[in-house]
């Protein structure tokens, strides 16, 4: 038995193991979205300095509290860059269980607001929060991760199966249809960037086009029967589950017909307003971090509008660079897809990376009032708990499969050096 464990598990075999060989560009991008964050979340916290002030807290409170949970989503990529992928893979179904159970008592509120050691929280008119024995957490988010795990799983096993194709695709829209749903009561935004991103997911995977063309054509039908409803039925007359929805209609009605030209402020363009002067006082360098004015004015200057801030403190270079980061992470990923050996690691990393990369983009769209307003973090820089460890477990998986790709480069390598020698 123990000449078995010495050749199984020899302290070379560890060390080889633990050598640092995942792609070295995810980690420079990855560190330098940190680092960004840490600047601009003490540049734009000054409303929560003065929250820490009242509540008698120390004045860097939230700040401390930001990097607290970037040093803990740190340790996730640095652990999760080693995991193999079959533990990612089959603990994603449970995830995803744990995560439904969640987001089912998001739906219950106020009846399980009862119970000791659970309640929702509800911030902003939405109930997006469950806190279980004093720590809060989003759900949403990991359900999010889970599901695009069990896609790319399911994804996977209709390439490796094609009779079962079928049967796989139905049971994709089976779950997405239910963990989506419980999301959409209370974030539209949030179960649409998952709906988009695994139809992509099932188009990188080379699904059958009459299945995407059918669930793009039934998913037109909803939206628009849905449309319609809320446009003819009076908001007191829909169940309350349906209350929100009344809300994503009025905020896109509002940016499309915004043709407002005397910049007045009020309560409803207050982050757009202030978000302009942001960006316009940024001009081309910036006002350098620390110096920004309008965080002080900004509703969500350090998530929701955190772009904004990050344009008037460093201009049009620096909101530049930040985009950069994004589009090579997402260059990287594709590289690391079409090198990738398994159909499930390829279809993971690129909807991981999608995930990451879409809700940047829809964060810069509104914070420069390209969109209506959504309340989705710029990953990785926005002030966030759940989401920036969700954010992190992400790269930490794509940088398994960055490891993964580079062994089996060097297996084959070595292999071919000895049949060369024999």
């Amino acid at each position: 038995m123990k000449t078995f464990l010495k050749k199984r598990f020899s302290l070379n075999d560890l060390k080889a193991y633990l050598k640092f060989n995942s792609d070295p560009t995810i980690w420079v991008v990855f560190i330098l979205l940190c680092i960004i964050s840490i600047i601009e979340m003490y540049s734009s916290a000054t409303s929560l300095i003065a929250q820490s002030v009242e509540n008698n807290q120390p004045y860097n409170f939230h700040i401390l509290r930001h990097l607290r949970f970037l040093l803990i989503g740190i340790a996730f990529v640095w652990v999760l860059h080693y995991v193999p992928f079959k533990w990612v893979r089959y603990g994603g179904y449970f995830v995803l269980a744990v995560s439904i159970g969640l987001l089912i008592i998001i739906l219950k509120g106020a009846s399980i607001n009862a119970v000791n050691f659970i309640r929702v929280v509800s911030e902003n008119e939405a109930s997006r929060w469950v806190m279980i024995l004093g720590v809060k957490f989003q759900p949403s988010e990991i359900a999010k991760l889970s599901l695009i795990i069990v896609v790319a799983d399911l994804i996977s096993r209709i390439r490796e199966g094609i009779t079962k194709q079928i049967w796989y695709f139905w049971s994709i829209m089976a779950i997405v249809v239910t963990v989506c749903g419980l999301i959409l009561f209370e974030n539209f935004s949030t179960a649409a960037l998952l709906f988009l991103v695994v139809f992509l997911m099932m188009f990188v995977g080379q699904i059958s086009w009459k299945y995407l063309v059918g669930t793009v054509a039934v998913l037109a039908v909803v939206l628009i029967v849905g449309f319609m409803l809320v446009k003819t039925v009076p908001e007191e007359k829909m169940p309350n589950a349906f209350h929100r929805a009344y809300t994503w209609v009025n905020r896109a009605e509002n940016h499309i017909n915004d043709k407002d030209t005397t910049y007045l402020i009020t309560d409803k363009n207050r982050q757009v307003m202030h978000s302009k002067f942001a960006i316009v006082r940024g001009g081309i360098i910036g006002v350098l971090p620390g110096n920004s004015e309008q965080c002080h004015y900004l509703p969500g200057a350090f998530s929701d509008f955190i772009f904004a801030i990050i344009i008037e403190e460093m201009g049009l270079i620096g909101g530049i660079f930040v985009i950069l980061l994004y589009l090579v992470l997402l260059y990287r990923a594709g590289r690391i897809a079409t090198q990738s050996k398994t159909v499930f690691s390829a279809v993971i990393v690129i909807g991981l990376t999608l995930i990451i990369v879409i809700q940047a983009f829809i964060h810069m769209a509104v914070a420069t009032n390209l969109g209506p307003v959504t309340g989705q973090p710029l990953p990785l820089i926005s002030r966030g708990g759940t989401s920036t460890i969700i954010t992190c477990i992400y790269i930490g998986i794509i940088l398994r499969a960055t490891r993964q790709i580079r062994r089996e480069k060097q297996i084959k390598m070595k292999n071919e050096e000895l049949n060369f020698k024999s």
